[in-house]
């Protein structure tokens, strides 16, 4: 019934919210009590499910915690939230919820700030009135004795060697383990056919290397069966196995050829995108005959390129629009690989001193360098945009930017707690993540802001605000890692940083300056205290996905148009009805909305394009992203993009794929300057299921529906 009204959505949830509230105590600290004192299996050595830490904390303070809980606040979830918080994030005692959502929200909050309950309380207040949420491994691990509290991890593969290779399998196995997504890049292992010294054979190159890092992904889940293992193998186009790479998700082909398990990108030099453009050819290499093409970016990779093409050092050469072609075949089929661009991460990263960065992670947002004895960590959360939207005494809708820069504020501190008091699932995680201390500030909702705002997606007024919303988050975020560095000093390798001479992420990006006269905020003041205090954290913004904590808030995912204005979202927690509620209300208001209304848009798979009785404003509010130019949304990624220092994860949607289509939608992504020029590509199929709850006449109106993508997002936060 949540597509007659999705008010049902809301009743549904009350119900096992109430439920849920009668089978468990009252009080916070009577729950914490049995939690800790549960023990699963008493023959065997066994966790308690919340740590001595955190059962301390609660003893210690339980009038002043138990009285903060608002209970009521658990109904602000709908049913889709709640569901999914009961499959994942709830602790349970013999398989079922022995906790509610606000008891969860206190637990991360308590587990971050301790003993100081001004911030803790702060914290859940904040969360459970969806101003923001941490990432899926906080919600999870947060006040347990498995605290690994962190979402990303980039690593490094070893050497080049058996042992190298192995104990990559190991570290990936161990922080899948933990619950993280994993991104690792394999650019510097031998290609296929290449000489192998120790044994005088030859290599058989990444394709059945990555089978062996596919069943390690199946077989190690995120966090004992919440989320299935993930891991992004990271390749740039010069290397020799990059056709068979392409091949790996496919559908088709030999089972001893494929990996579907794994998910794809590509590091692509400036250098590839140049020989595309001008149709040349594109020499393919090994790097244990032609070494370090992996370790410099910018002019130093082009003159290095050249001087082994030049010797003839190649292993082969091809049209570099074959390769190309390759690309767009395996986008079209699979919806990857996803593509990233080398020197636009290398050249725009705060980071830039460390060494050259060579993959981000699983959902192509976090760019941070790895090595050997580093693989690179982020803590995630995401600010729920529509929180902020307030009415002014007319009755108007206002955004509260002061509002967003004072919880973007908190939000640093929290990410900061985040590095210090969680579990690192290696010591080469800890050693990182210490020493550069990198956050990713996120967003959820962009587009319900909109809706709030009554902006259509794409007007000259969303863009506007867009452009505030982030130049608001980036100076949040600048300003708290600074006050951050007042009290206890800069993160360690701040000396040498861009930051550290001045350059902000908007000074990376040609032609860019926050206009102060437009400006709310005093960036030469920041530089100016930066200069004499430092930052606390290297990087402070990325924009994850936000697949499942979305769900939660019940917000649309990070700064996404929708896709549909009434569907079917099937996740790990079942299958659920969801209704554009912002349609639905100014359908009411406008008397039209009925069943009838409603099945001519699932009729039209969530289009209200074609359905005359709709007012055209209306019709322009509520466009689905199919229903909007990717011009649009690769130019509002670039407006936001001189304020995120790490970088977006993108997705772009075509009803139709060509390959001119596809290649001019990539190389304007390109020559915008993005970092991440796509994460997944969204295409639609050419048949669909018979709607069985609407006539037939109506059926045969409808439009093909999404067809790409999982049934569960394996994203940061998803």
């Amino acid at each position: 019934m949540t597509t007659i009204h999705y008010q049902y959505s809301h009743l549904a949830a009350r119900i096992l919210e109430r439920y849920l509230q009668k089978k468990i105590p009252v009080r916070y600290s009577d729950n914490v009590e049995i939690l800790r004192s549960y023990a699963p299996n008493k023959k065997h050595a066994y966790k308690r499910l919340v740590s001595e830490r955190l059962y301390n904390v609660v003893l210690k303070h339980r009038e002043e915690i138990d009285s903060h809980i608002v209970a009521e606040r658990d109904f602000d979830i709908d049913y889709f939230g709640f569901r999914t918080l009961e499959k994942s994030y709830l602790l349970k005692i013999d398989g079922m919820c022995h906790e509610t959502p606000q008891f969860l929200l206190m637990r991360v909050a308590l587990s971050l700030h301790d003993d100081n309950l001004i911030k803790a309380f702060e914290s859940y207040d904040l969360m459970s009135r969806k101003y923001f949420l941490h990432a899926s491994p906080t919600l999870f691990n947060a006040g347990t004795e498995f605290p690994n509290l962190s979402s990303c991890f980039l690593v490094s593969l070893e050497d080049d060697s058996l042992d190298g290779i192995f104990r990559t399998v190991h570290k990936c196995a161990m922080i899948s383990k933990a619950a993280g997504g994993i991104g690792m890049h394999l650019s510097n292992v031998r290609a296929a056919g290449t000489y192998i010294s120790g044994t005088n054979g030859e290599s058989s190159g990444i394709v059945p290397m990555l089978r062996v890092f596919n069943s390690t992904a199946q077989y190690v889940d995120q966090g004992g069966n919440k989320r299935p293992g993930a891991i992004c193998a990271y390749l740039e186009p010069w290397h020799a196995d990059i056709m068979e790479f392409l091949d790996l998700k496919k559908n088709h082909g030999k089972e001893e050829m494929r990996a579907r398990d794994l998910f794809y990108a590509l590091w692509i030099p400036d250098l590839f995108m140049k020989r595309v453009e001008n149709d040349e050819v594109w020499s393919l290499f090994s790097e244990d005959t032609c070494p370090g093409l992996s370790d410099c970016w910018g002019k130093s990779f082009e003159q290095l390129y050249c001087k082994y093409e030049s010797r003839g050092s190649y292993i082969r050469q091809v049209r570099a629009r074959k390769v190309w072609e390759k690309i767009l075949i395996s986008q079209t089929e699979t919806g990857t690989p996803f593509l990233l661009y080398k020197d636009a991460c290398n050249s725009k990263s705060n980071q830039q001193n460390l060494g050259t960065i060579k993959s981000s992670n699983l959902c192509c947002e976090v760019v941070e360098y790895s090595s050997k004895d580093e693989i690179a960590v982020c803590n995630l959360a995401s600010l729920g945009l529509p929180s902020y939207v307030e009415r002014a005494s007319d009755g108007r809708p206002t955004f509260n930017l002061r509002k967003l820069h004072s919880v973007t504020k908190v939000l640093v501190h929290n990410l900061n707690r985040v590095i210090d008091v969680g579990a690192y699932p290696l010591k080469e995680c800890e050693v990182s993540n210490m020493k550069h201390r990198p956050i990713a500030v996120g967003v959820q909702g962009l587009a319900d802001a909109f809706f709030e705002m009554k902006l259509p997606f794409g007007s000259r007024e969303s863009r506007r605000l867009n452009l505030e919303i982030f130049q608001t988050i980036y100076h949040g975020a600048l300003e708290a890692s600074m006050e951050l560095a007042m009290k206890e000093g800069p993160y360690e390798s701040y000396e040498g940083s861009p930051i550290s001479s001045g350059i902000l992420q908007y000074d990376m990006w040609p032609g860019i300056q926050p206009k102060e006269t437009e400006s709310l905020w005093d960036w030469k003041g920041l530089k100016e205290k930066i200069h004499s205090y430092g930052l606390r954290n290297s990087l402070l913004v990325a924009l994850m996905p936000t697949a499942s904590t979305s769900q939660i808030l019940g917000f649309t995912e990070c700064f996404e148009p929708i896709t549909s204005n009434v569907y079917t979202r099937r996740v790990l927690s079942g299958e659920h009805q969801v209704v554009n509620h912002y349609l639905v209300d100014d359908l009411i208001e406008k008397g039209l909305w009925n069943r009838e209304i409603k099945d001519q848009i699932v009729a039209a798979n969530g289009s209200i394009q074609d359905i005359s009785s709709i007012p055209q404003f209306m019709k322009d509010m509520y466009r689905t992203v199919w229903e909007i130019s990717q011009r649009v949304i690769i130019d509002m990624a670039a407006d936001r993009a001189p304020y995120i220092d790490q970088s977006q994860s993108l997705n772009l949607y075509l009803r139709t794929c060509s390959m001119s289509k596809l290649t001019s939608m990539h190389f304007y992504a390109w020559k915008k300057g993005l970092k991440t020029g796509m994460y997944y590509l969204r295409t639609q199929a050419a048949s669909q299921a018979i709607k069985f709850t609407i006539s037939p006449s109506m059926e045969r109106r409808a439009v093909p529906l999404c067809s790409i993508g999982v049934d569960q997002c394996d994203s940061c936060s998803g």
